[in-house]
């Protein structure tokens, strides 16, 4: 095994971020050759994620982003185990290179975005890497994009929720609309676009709630599909997008907010994650 210097040492963590003992482990493992090295602590973050996989990553950073003329957005969730390691620059920094570098090369889905490389590195190996320094389980398992006409994007204080919004045309308002829109879905968590997007799952366990809420108020079994037929209109209402009161001003829907516009402008597609929702 070749000598190893203090001063390997406080290279190889200069380079790495990994505590004095792991890079002095490794350059002794690799025999002084960094590059192994850097594999070692690499795989060393790999082994500690799966040791960790036990514990709840329910902390992180969220950051949503469209590029620059507003036609292709990303929404990117990184989970960690605490605050105090989703605050740190380093990991906020890590999350906004992934929605950088996603709009940047328009990358679409969750694998293509992992295997993205930011200098020699994929994101992959970047997450193992920060995985190695903190001792803490990450997971990157949420991102989503959409390309549309207009693209509205909305980090909420602090970034625990980020939402996309696609919206089907460009108008002088679009920018005004798309924001205040991103803002709703981020505030209410809507289900879905409209009532007729909403899965026939979901249609199905409202109704059954509904039905079983009204049964033990003590309501006629002949009335209880009528009922629940009503409670499911007002879960429509409380719950699709285009439904909604509008958080700026309840005396209209978001859809009629969208229509004072142009009465032929409306959402597409969105995305919301949230972190421990």
């Amino acid at each position: 095994m070749s000598n190893i210097s203090a001063a390997d040492v406080a290279k190889l963590r200069k380079q790495t971020g990994a505590g004095m003992m792991d890079c002095k482990q490794a350059l002794g493992e690799s025999n002084g050759d960094f590059e192994k090295a850097i594999e070692f602590l690499r795989k060393k973050g790999a082994k500690v994620a799966a040791k960790r996989a036990d514990k709840d990553a329910t902390e992180g950073f969220v950051m949503a982003q469209t590029n620059s003329n507003s036609t292709f957005g990303v929404v990117v969730m990184v989970n960690c185990e605490t605050d105090f390691v989703g605050k740190s620059e380093e990991f906020v920094t890590f999350v906004k290179n992934i929605a950088s570098k996603a709009v940047e090369n328009k990358v679409t889905t969750l694998d293509e975005a992992r295997a993205m490389k930011i200098g020699d590195l994929t994101i992959e190996q970047m997450l193992n890497d920060l995985i190695g320094k903190t001792g803490e389980k990450m997971e990157f398992d949420s991102f989503a994009a959409v390309e549309a006409p207009f693209v509205a994007s909305y980090n909420h204080l602090g970034n625990k929720i980020g939402t996309l919004v696609a919206l089907n045309m460009t108008h002088p308002d679009v920018a005004e609309k798309g924001h205040d829109v991103a803002m709703q879905i981020a505030a209410m968590n809507p289900v879905a676009i409209d009532k007729e997007n909403v899965t026939q799952h979901m249609i199905d366990k409202e109704i059954e709630i509904a039905m079983e809420l009204a049964r033990k108020e003590g309501k006629p079994e002949n009335m209880l599909e009528k009922i629940a037929q009503g409670r499911l209109q007002k879960f429509f209402k409380e719950s699709t997008l285009l439904n909604q009161e509008f958080i700026k001003d309840n005396k209209k829907s978001v859809g009629d907010y969208l229509k004072d516009s142009d009465k032929n402008l409306t959402v597409t597609a969105f995305h919301r994650f949230g972190i421990g929702s």
